[in-house]
């Protein structure tokens, strides 16, 4: 590809074909219609404060957060979108209980199950803070002439086909990754296309930044608050927005680590495994960055038994993740 041409989501994903485990088309069209969804929710997201979708819905989502409107909207029409083009054949969401089966399209056997957080970070959507859209593709287990089972997304996110995110923020931008580096997509309002802006992403082996909740510094278990001194200590910039989607997107392309360590209230931690964690680790490591939990575990490695599992994790620069490894090992409190 000539690195001056202008070159659209829909012509990149159609060239990158060839790359796919099991090049047949399908999991090119589910990615051209999650960029299609998004382009719909940025549309809305930038005129939220105009009309009558912000603010809470009144209800709470799977995982007991306050379901805000705009994040049903989100939700349901990345559904229709991928209920449309009949690629997908199971969807499951942050905002719904249990998945969703999609019915068969045209007599297409579809083999790939998508998980989303619709919109992440959604509370901050009324002071007008950077909010996105995080998903993750797996090809399913099941029999594709069955119906698609609870085990279809259960899958380690070593497993997963393809993941990303869309940031909409002061321009909205679609990065993403099969297995085969991260590049990243801006919209170009004047045609309304992604356009290809950042090619082979590369996280930075150190960043000048440190990002988490320090309201919450008392409750973080011993050695998380040591590695928070050492960051501290370092003169590291402390970063954080309250939109996971939003801090990762700075680490990726700027260097640092993002920290959510489990607390007296949620001991597991509180962050996705299957909407969060799986899609963001597969693109930090993809880009050459690692992702723990702080027990250690990679993220990608962990199995998950139901769809709202929750986790910690500790995810960036590959060197300041190693770093707090040492301090989990060098502070933990062994019982006698």
């Amino acid at each position: 590809m000539d690195k001056n041409q202008i070159i659209t989501l829909d012509e990149f994903i159609i060239h990158r074909q060839k790359d796919f485990p099991y090049a047949s088309g399908e999991l090119t069209g589910l990615l051209r219609d999650i960029g299609v969804a998004a382009k719909i929710v940025n549309r809305e997201v930038n005129k939220a404060g105009l009309v009558n979708i912000l603010g809470v819905d009144g209800n709470s989502n799977a995982s007991g957060d306050e379901v805000q409107k705009l994040d049903m909207y989100a939700n349901e029409k990345l559904i229709t979108c991928l209920k449309n083009s009949g690629e997908c054949c199971g969807i499951a969401s942050e905002e719904n209980e249990d998945f969703i089966p999609m019915p068969t399209v045209e007599s297409k056997n579809a083999k790939y199950v998508v998980l989303f957080d619709p919109l992440d970070g959604s509370s901050n959507i009324d002071v007008n803070v950077s909010v996105g859209t995080i998903f993750s593709i797996f090809r399913r287990k099941s029999d594709a002439n069955g119906d698609v089972t609870l085990e279809d997304f259960l899958q380690k996110g070593s497993e997963q086909v393809a993941a990303g995110y869309v940031l909409y923020g002061t321009s909205t931008i679609l990065v993403y990754s099969t297995g085969r580096g991260v590049n990243g997509f801006t919209l170009d309002p004047s045609i309304g296309e992604f356009c290809l802006s950042h090619r082979d992403i590369k996280i930075p082996d150190r960043g000048n930044y440190y990002s988490v909740n320090q309201g919450y510094y008392l409750k973080f278990d011993v050695e998380m608050r040591r590695y928070i001194d050492h960051c501290s200590d370092m003169n590291l910039r402390l970063r954080y927005i309250g939109s996971m989607v939003s801090d990762i997107h700075r680490t990726l392309f700027q260097g640092g680590i993002f920290l959510y360590p489990n607390t007296r209230k949620y001991p597991q931690g509180k962050l996705r495994v299957l909407y969060e964690c799986n899609p963001l680790a597969f693109i930090v490591e993809q880009a050459g960055g690692k992702a723990i939990t702080c027990q250690l575990e990679r993220i990608l490695d962990l199995q998950a038994t139901e769809l709202h599992q929750r986790t910690t994790i500790v995810i960036g620069s590959p060197a300041m993740v190693d770093e707090m490894e040492e301090f989990v090992g060098r502070y933990t409190v062994v019982p006698t």
